[in-house]
């Protein structure tokens, strides 16, 4: 059980603070920042686009591996079923993860530092919003806490 708000039924105010969120962080990134110059301009624009791809592969996998139990808002469907193969058997949250890591990609090709801090909030929604959902998850699905036990929030082997 967790004391975090529903933000609604099914947790559509979850979904609305995300939307906002992930839309000053694109915002934020256009805006820019002091551009570095020389190699650290390099190795911050390669390592970004490195962050963004990883996780537009992560988010792509992970609304694929979902399949028809994937809905928009942290509550699952009464119809829907545990998913714990693909990317969920390696990580609970990969849409999150993925999100996060782009997130983070954007501020270092951006170099933006007003990017990467709103970057840092997203991922204090993301566990917020994670915990939330597995409250819901683990009343729905009996197996959930074995499964929270063995396998990693946002990020294989890290997080």
């Amino acid at each position: 059980m967790t004391s975090l708000p529903s933000l609604g039924p099914r947790g559509e105010g979850w979904v609305v603070l995300q939307f906002v969120l992930l839309a000053l962080v694109a915002l934020a990134g256009l805006a820019g920042g002091e551009a570095w110059s020389g190699v650290p301009s390099t190795v911050s624009v390669l390592g970004g686009l490195a962050l963004m791809g990883i996780g537009a592969v992560l988010v792509v996998k992970g609304l694929l591996d979902l399949g028809r139990n994937l809905t928009p808002v942290p509550r699952p469907r009464d119809d829907a079923e545990l998913v714990a193969t693909g990317s969920y058997g390696k990580v609970r949250h990969p849409i999150y993860g993925g999100l996060i890591a782009a997130a983070f990609g954007w501020g270092l090709v951006a170099a933006s530092p007003l990017t990467l801090l709103l970057a840092v909030g997203l991922v204090v929604f993301f566990e917020l919003k994670s915990r939330r959902e597995e409250a819901w998850l683990a009343e729905r699905y009996a197996d959930y806490a074995a499964y929270m036990a063995q396998t990693r929030r946002f990020f294989p082997g890290l997080y």
